[in-house]
């Protein structure tokens, strides 16, 4: 089935542009599209995307009290959110990462690196703008940590292994090969993980190992 995609921009003629370029995929499925960040929510809920494209920088609504509106709305049940931004990274991106998008990507990609980026987070990967994973990364670092609670002392030795790879950026194959584990093994391992620590995505998981300290 075709993954359903949600166009969120306050800018029609972009709007446009990417349902175009989105359109032109057998596999991809333009199902709507909104300029206000205010009318999320309500499309969600009656469209049913598996991937909302969102503008971060909005006039009314921006896309990070958006992202935040979805997934407090929807919570397990919220569609995959990958957001757009200017810059390689900035404060809106970061805030909208720490909101629950499982991503964001410059509103420059060329169209093959938006159509991959759409793919991906469909599919529970994560996506972040090519130059700019490591200072995202450097950013959460530097925040103050807190000691991990409760839930994560629920996780195995095993699954805290898993964890720091994880967050490490390793790939479930690279995990696998180090730990000595199946691929199979350590996608289980990955998704015990997320809903022990009620994560919904591996970015969600590398802000947690940083908040915390453990990497």
């Amino acid at each position: 089935m075709a993954v359903r995609v949600l166009l969120v921009d306050d800018e029609a003629m972009f709007r446009a542009g990417i349902a175009m370029v989105l359109g032109s995929q057998a596999d991809l499925e333009v199902v709507g599209e909104t300029g206000d960040g205010a009318e999320v929510v309500a499309r969600v809920a009656e469209l049913g995307p598996d991937v909302v494209l969102m503008d971060v920088q909005m006039s009314r609504v921006d896309g990070v009290a958006a992202t935040r509106a979805l997934v407090e709305h929807f919570g397990d049940d919220c569609p995959k959110i990958l957001v757009l931004t200017t810059f390689d990274l900035d404060e809106a991106a970061a805030a909208a990462i720490e909101a629950g998008a499982s991503g964001f990507l410059l509103k420059s990609a060329q169209p093959d690196f938006l159509l991959a980026a759409v793919r991906a987070v469909a599919s529970g990967n994560q996506v972040v703008a090519a130059g700019a994973t490591r200072q995202l990364w450097e950013r959460f670092r530097a925040r103050p940590t807190l000691p991990p609670g409760p839930e994560y002392a629920a996780l195995t030795e095993r699954e805290q292994q898993i964890l720091q790879r994880t967050a490490q950026g390793l790939s479930n194959a690279e995990i696998a090969e180090q730990e000595f584990l199946a691929v199979g093994t350590v996608k289980t391992h990955v998704s015990r993980i997320l809903t022990k620590l009620d994560l919904r995505d591996r970015v969600q998981l590398v802000i947690y190992a940083y908040q915390h300290g453990l990497i």
